[in-house]
């Protein structure tokens, strides 16, 4: 099946390119997950075992997906049934399903960060007392109508950008927002490091405590790493689809690595110095982001100011992701039913809304404690399946599918950007180890 090129998209520019892909990377696992894992792993031995995932393993998955996009000029499903034959093609499915499951979630969550821009706006967020934040916090995301209102208002700016295509809408919101994050994350790094007692929380972030290292922390880093770039979720198949043959995929890799791992470090600097400045648990969780920041931004000189540029911070990361997350379920009707770009984005978009975003967004509401399936709200549902099943899955399989499958074509690709000897490297990193570890990362998330 023809799909016309205009219908498809392309990349109108490298740099399009690498801020579109690491805009998916630099998502809210980056500026919301790092800071608090770190936290709870030790910090420093965590941030030099993330790192060496990321540029092993992570890495290396990253490219093969790009290159299974760009190889194939088509969207996961299509790309594995064009290179692979036979039942490859569910590989791609899988992808399209874990998509769809986290752009259900995801949504809610980019929904709460909206509401907060405004509660920061009328300063309601900025108190000390963190029962008073909590209590609020769960108020506020166990009011229905207030839920599935910032949901949909997160939803339709996620669409409206994917309708108008790759080039007017991904890449030119991604033009804007990824350097806008970048200068917002450097300043906000800036003020947190000037408060008393912050450098405990940098010391705490660049040294390493090797008594901190275990199994289940090198597991946590790799799940992060492979979470945080995005693999296993056909995400990269898709943006690979629309890059140019003539586009050098290693280095355009190396630089989106590079971007997501500053995001992370940047996001650490800005979390971890405040949260020692204020004699706050680093390992607090989850809760560091919607708890625990709002209390420390009301003991700062200006803090509404940077609570609200912090919110905002935090929204812009969403939606750089969500629209990477919403993209490749909209190539797969795309490739597949030739649809025009419009309609598949409006269906994708309407159909996820309506039956994953509302019932998720009313998990911690209307529906708490009603529908729980296997022990877990809707919401929880589906991060669990999502995270914890059909990224891994999607992972080991793009590294079957490139370190066995389509090894020749792919290393043909590899020995014009590198050295003969690194894509031996390159193939047992695909075919062996990351099979290997993601599927460790996957059994000790699914029942340890």
């Amino acid at each position: 099946m023809t799909v016309a090129t205009d219908t498809r998209g392309a990349w109108g520019s490298k740099i399009g390119f690498i801020l579109a892909a690491a805009g998916s990377a630099v998502g809210l696992g980056a500026i919301w997950k790092f800071p608090y894992i770190a936290g709870q792993n030790g910090g420093g031995v965590f941030l030099l075992v993330y790192l060496a995932c990321v540029f092993s393993v992570g890495v290396v998955m990253m490219l093969s997906e790009m290159m299974i996009g760009r190889r194939a000029k088509k969207s996961a499903t299509s790309a594995y049934r064009a290179l692979g034959g036979g039942k490859w093609h569910y590989a791609g499915w899988i992808s399209v399903l874990c998509v769809f499951l986290i752009l259900g979630f995801y949504s809610v969550v980019g929904g709460w960060t909206i509401a907060y821009i405004f509660e920061a706006v009328r300063g309601d967020v900025l108190t000390t007392d963190g029962a008073e934040l909590e209590a609020a916090f769960a108020s506020f995301i166990g009011d229905p109508l207030a839920a599935l209102i910032y949901t949909s208002i997160f939803a339709f700016i996620t669409a409206s950008i994917v309708i108008a295509g790759v080039q007017k809408g991904i890449e030119r919101i991604c033009k804007i927002l990824m350097p806008t994050l970048f200068a917002l994350l450097i300043f906000l790094v800036i003020r947190s490091l000037t408060l008393p007692g912050a450098m405990d929380g940098l010391i705490y972030l660049l040294t390493p405590d090797w008594g901190k290292l275990s199994v289940r922390m090198v597991l946590d880093a790799l799940g992060l790493a492979v979470f945080s770039l995005s693999v296993g979720a056909g995400l990269m198949i898709a943006y690979g689809s629309y890059l140019s043959k003539e586009e050098k995929v290693v280095n355009a890799g190396l630089w989106i690595a590079f971007l997501a791992i500053l995001a992370s470090v940047l996001a650490g600097l800005m979390i971890l110095p405040a949260v020692f400045a204020f004699g706050v648990d680093p390992a607090a969780g989850p809760g560091l982001t919607f708890i625990t920041m709002p209390a420390l931004f009301a003991q700062m000189t200006g803090g509404q100011y940077l609570a609200i540029l912090f919110f905002c911070l935090l929204l812009f990361a969403a939606i750089t992701s969500a629209i990477s997350i919403l993209e490749p379920a909209v190539a797969f009707l795309i490739d597949e039913y030739d649809l025009p770009r419009k309609k598949a984005t409006l269906i994708v978009a309407i159909s996820n809304y309506v039956i994953l975003s509302v019932p998720a967004a009313l998990s911690f509401g209307t529906l708490a404690g009603d529908l729980m399936i296997f022990g877990k709200t809707p919401f929880d549902l589906m991060d669990f399946i999502a995270s914890n099943v059909l990224m891994p899955i999607g992972g080991m399989l793009a590294a079957v599918f490139v370190g066995w499958r389509v090894w020749p074509e792919i290393k043909t690709v590899l020995v014009k950007e590198m050295p003969e000897w690194c894509t031996y490297v390159f193939r047992f990193v695909a075919g062996v180890l990351s099979p290997v570890l993601i599927g460790a990362v996957a059994y000790f998330l699914i029942f340890g």
